[in-house]
């Protein structure tokens, strides 16, 4: 029953768990075709003009932000928090994990805030709200 009730919920945190498959293969590809590349080691000089440096940084920023949602997310769902809430934050956190990677490959910039910024807060803040969704439950 759980399966179903949140099937939509599920498809999300799914995808987003491609994603970061898909950054993590990116940055190593894109890494390891570097001449003299060093496992492990990126050149300190490099920087968001490179592609390199963005790939790898926006798997380490999935990295960093992967724990809390797929936390958040499953909490959410073993509380049995609303379905159809539940399910559109998920996916405002997908699409906007996902438009965040997509500016971050091909927008090479050191402008802050950066156009990719937005989706870093619109994912961050979709995050909040699911916790404050397992709040609500539990009270």
């Amino acid at each position: 029953m759980m399966l179903e009730s949140y099937s939509v919920a599920f498809w999300g945190i799914l995808l987003i768990i491609l994603t970061v498959i898909v950054q993590s293969v990116v940055a190593a590809t894109s890494k390891a075709a570097q001449p003299g590349a060093i496992p492990g080691k990126i050149d300190p000089s490099l920087s968001h003009y490179s592609f390199v440096f963005r790939s790898n940084r926006t798997f380490a920023n999935s990295l960093e932000n992967i724990t809390v949602m797929l936390g958040a997310s499953f909490l959410t769902i073993l509380l049995g928090a609303n379905v159809f809430w539940t399910g559109v934050i998920i996916w405002i956190m997908v699409l906007s994990r996902i438009m965040h990677m997509v500016l971050y490959y091909c927008i090479a910039t050191e402008k802050n805030p950066s156009p990719r910024s937005y989706f870093y807060l619109i994912a961050l803040l979709a995050n909040i709200v699911l916790i404050g969704l397992c709040a609500v439950t539990l009270i």
